[in-house]
């Protein structure tokens, strides 16, 4: 998961960029970047947030009247400088390109983009495959002097259908020619497009989430759909959109459960409404379980919502047990094992006054690897409480994504080769309860019943793209651990599990 946003302005956009770009710091920590044109291209990329990475020197040389941003979650390569993006690619006329995804192949494509097109990729970041895919497709159609058209534009876009594989949305600029959005087949990776009057001519955006349009003033037209493309021609500023592919919409649950801000809307879906149905669906199981309960205590922060509904149902109180530090990020979303277990410390502090003495059930969004799961419990222990139940409100995470999250093996998921009890046991909790796949379905389904599906082959092993065998995720397993080698990462605590349950992973 990455955060995208394009802005197609009329004077100096790069301001409008960088806003747009802290509303979706949420959705990538590593690295940040922006590339903004006046006639010509200016780039400032580095490693951090984007507070830390953009000052008054760097917004001064960012001019221009289009821009592209994005905030950096890195589930390909090692996190390093030149594998942020945006990218940019010489021609035709000069293209500035980022995505928000995994192609599952990109490896692959490197290499046949290297024997057959006679293209360098020169990191390790599908966006530069998908630049090298997109550019090549341009150039081979032999742009006239009048530009490029949007049968053009669609054409290369069906390039990059044809060719990659897995989930993206891609925001493009093509220098004098106009900027493009457009998502993968299945609409896995969020894209929305909106528009601001500013008193002369109109300004154009494509963003992650809709809580950007909301503060930066713009207003919404649609999401983009599966597979559907839109092209706003720089000439005439006239708006082009065309629906390319026709698979089945599947958007990815896991924007709902955990990353996208509780204030956005994405495909027509109130993220915080959804929280709330997962909430309520999650206090029915609670319910049945009979367990004696004092005060429902959230994870902060995605988990407030469903926490919240959980006690409203069952009539218990809510409080704040677990008091967030933030100025430390997303510790699910940090990019190697060993300083993601070090910042949950840092993260959150346990309240003994709220604590202590009480039977305590927290209410999380997921528990993907356990490590989070488990020190929270043990700090809660810490501060007094005498029973600690834990609730999930997704169900236990048993297969890898090769669609953009972070979770590249079974190995270094708890839930793939663990029951429930076992794993109650390894977090250290006196109860443990999952929601069911149905009841997170329904959850979202039932704000837009024009959806009918969506991807949750993290927990159900169906992916939506219909392509993915054994062997390639044994292959995107051992690839990411590669990776991972080279950068001293820790994937999972085998030794810790097999200690404490006697068990064999």
């Amino acid at each position: 998961m990455c955060g995208v946003v394009g802005v197609l302005g009329h004077n100096y956009v790069a301001q409008d960029v960088y806003d747009g770009l802290v509303t979706l710091q949420h959705r990538g920590q590593d690295a940040t970047g922006m590339i903004t044109y006046d006639g010509k291209f200016h780039v400032r990329k580095d490693l951090g947030l984007v507070k830390d990475v953009f000052h008054t020197r760097h917004m001064k040389r960012l001019t221009g009247y289009a821009g592209i941003g994005h905030t950096r979650y890195s589930t390909i390569g090692v996190g390093a400088k030149d594998e942020i993006q945006p990218f940019l690619g010489p021609s035709p006329y000069g293209v500035m390109i980022a995505h928000n995804g995994n192609l599952f192949n990109s490896q692959e494509l490197k290499k046949e983009i290297f024997e057959k097109d006679q293209r360098l990729v020169n990191s390790d970041s599908d966006a530069e495959v998908l630049l090298n895919i997109f550019t090549k497709s341009l150039s081979k159609q032999n742009p006239t002097t009048e530009g490029l058209t949007p049968d053009n534009i669609w054409k290369a876009i069906e390039s990059v259908y044809k060719r990659s594989k897995g989930a993206y949305s891609v925001v493009a600029y093509i220098a004098g020619q106009g900027m493009v959005g457009f998502r993968d087949p299945n609409g896995i990776r969020p894209l929305m497009f909106g528009k601001r009057d500013n008193g002369m001519t109109t300004d154009y955006i494509f963003v992650s989430e809709s809580v950007t349009l909301d503060i930066l003033g713009f207003e919404f037209i649609q999401d983009i759909g599966a597979g559907e493309a839109i092209f706003i021609s720089e000439k005439d500023r006239k708006v082009h959109s065309k629906k390319i592919t026709n698979e089945k919409h599947t958007p990815c649950v896991f924007e709902y459960v955990y990353f996208a801000r509780p204030d956005s809307v994405i495909d027509n879906i109130s993220v915080h409404q959804a929280r709330h149905n997962m909430g309520v669906k999650m206090a029915k199981k609670i319910k049945a379980a009979k367990l004696d309960i004092d005060i429902v205590v959230p994870v902060p922060d995605s988990s407030r919502t469903a926490a919240f509904s959980v006690a409203d149902e069952l009539g218990l109180k809510y409080a704040e047990g677990l008091v967030k530090n933030r100025y430390i990020g997303r510790t699910f979303i940090m990019p190697g094992q060993q300083i993601r277990k070090k910042s949950i410390r840092y993260k959150l502090n346990a309240m003994p006054l709220i604590l202590k003495g009480k039977n305590v059930l927290l209410v999380d969004d997921s528990i993907v690897r356990g490590n989070t799961s488990k020190q929270i419990i043990q700090m809660v222990r810490e501060a007094g409480a005498k029973k600690v139940y834990f609730a999930s409100y997704y169900p236990p995470v048993i297969n890898p994504c090769l669609y953009g999250v972070d979770m590249p093996s079974r190995e270094e998921l708890i839930a793939s080769n663990h029951t429930v009890d076992e794993i109650c046991k390894f977090l250290g909790a006196d109860h443990l309860i999952y929601n069911d796949t149905d009841d997170v379905l329904s959850s979202c389904l039932k704000e837009n019943p024009k959806l009918k599906d969506m991807c949750m082959a993290c927990v159900t092993g169906k992916y939506p793209t219909g392509d993915i065998t054994e062997k390639m995720l044994e292959e995107h397993a051992y690839s990411r651990a590669c990776e991972r080698d080279r950068v001293g990462d820790e994937a999972f605590p085998k030794e810790e599990m097999e200690n404490q349950l006697n068990l064999t992973i």
